[in-house]
């Protein structure tokens, strides 16, 4: 593996190491560390152990901040889905993680950098290297950007938070126009978009945010719901 690879990867993953070989260690599957033992090399499988805590660490701090009416259980099954294999496989899709790894030649044969459990654990063994080399706020930064609008998506729906719904259902029953989204602003690099989503429900007019358009109508939902509700 080159140090221009190694850039690119630094590039996806906007975070640029100080120490290089924790990134090269988290790329290193134990097929590959066992085929070539007088390398004296360290496979992937401790930082993946620590890139579990860490994540769920940091994505449990996110919805204890961000969520402050969530109850202990909601927060957990979130979580669970938050960093469960399949999410956390395709995120390293995204960012084609696979083409990164040092396989052994079995792994290489069945198509080892697809495997989702493979993936999933490197993604993890990344998110230590992050965290080691530079500490827990540079390892928070990276998974903020990478998890919160997954965030937001699975929060509406593990809480059944659907506000849009809720709404819809109440102006049909009292007979009126239906509810009319607008996006009044967008703010933020791709990456990190920000939101502004104009509702307009008869006499109501509410406005939310939120890292996805979604997100900002269920926001501008939840406010002209409460405003239904006390005018009867």
């Amino acid at each position: 593996m080159t140090s221009t690879d190694l850039s690119e990867l630094q590039q996806k993953l906007r975070y640029e190491f100080k120490n290089l070989d924790f990134l090269a260690e988290s790329l290193r599957h134990s097929s590959f560390v066992n085929e070539n033992l007088d390398l004296d090399i360290q496979d992937n499988e401790r930082l993946e152990f620590l890139g579990d805590a860490v994540l769920n660490l940091v994505v449990g701090h996110m919805l204890m901040v961000r969520y402050p009416d969530l109850k202990e259980g909601d927060m957990s099954k979130m979580r669970a889905n938050l960093v469960n294999e399949s999410q956390l496989a395709s995120i390293a899709q995204e960012m084609n993680l696979g083409s990164y790894l040092q396989l052994g030649k079995g792994e290489i044969q069945t198509k080892g950098w697809e495997k989702p459990s493979i993936l999933a654990n490197t993604f993890e063994a990344v998110i230590a290297a992050i965290y080691l080399d530079g500490g827990f706020d540079a390892a928070f930064k990276i998974i903020d950007v990478h998890f919160s609008i997954l965030l937001e998506s699975i929060v509406m729906s593990t809480v059944n938070h659907d506000f849009k719904s809720q709404v819809q259902e109440i102006i049909q029953m009292r007979q009126q126009k239906m509810p009319v989204y607008t996006v009044v602003h967008e703010n933020g690099p791709d990456h990190e978009k920000t939101f502004r989503v104009r509702l307009n429900a008869g006499d109501i007019q509410t406005e939310g945010e939120g890292k996805s358009k979604k997100a900002a109508e269920q926001n501008a939902a939840k406010k002209c719901l409460k405003l239904l509700k006390s005018n009867g």
